[in-house]
């Protein structure tokens, strides 16, 4: 779910004192545009919004959140963006937040 050496590279290219910097940032970006597709999801939008979260996942470390972010883009992308599932789209970047979260003081202590 989470790929930890990504995080960790991450975290040693920016300092752990800019780390918790880039995490809100992350947690707050990523966060308004989950917000939107939870609420209305707009499909002529779609296929940018997810190629956003999908480049913001992959340089956090949520690789599977990301993945399902590419997938969702490419159907978008072929004019099907009624065929993306967002609610699993949504429930996995819960469910990488949780597990990150969760993890990270471990994982950067390590």
């Amino acid at each position: 779910m989470i790929d930890w050496s990504r995080v960790r590279e991450l975290c040693d290219e920016v300092g752990s004192e800019d780390f918790d910097e880039v995490v809100d940032l992350f947690l707050e970006e990523v966060g308004e545009v989950i917000g939107r597709l939870r609420r209305e999801p707009d499909p002529s939008q779609l296929e940018q919004n997810l190629h956003f979260l999908k480049g913001s996942a992959l340089s956090l470390g949520f690789a599977s959140f990301s993945s399902l972010c590419q997938n969702g883009e490419r159907i978008s992308a072929q004019g099907e963006a009624d065929a993306v599932d967002i609610p699993e789209i949504v429930a996995e970047f819960e469910r990488s937040k949780n597990e990150f979260l969760a993890e990270l003081p471990v994982r950067l202590a390590a």
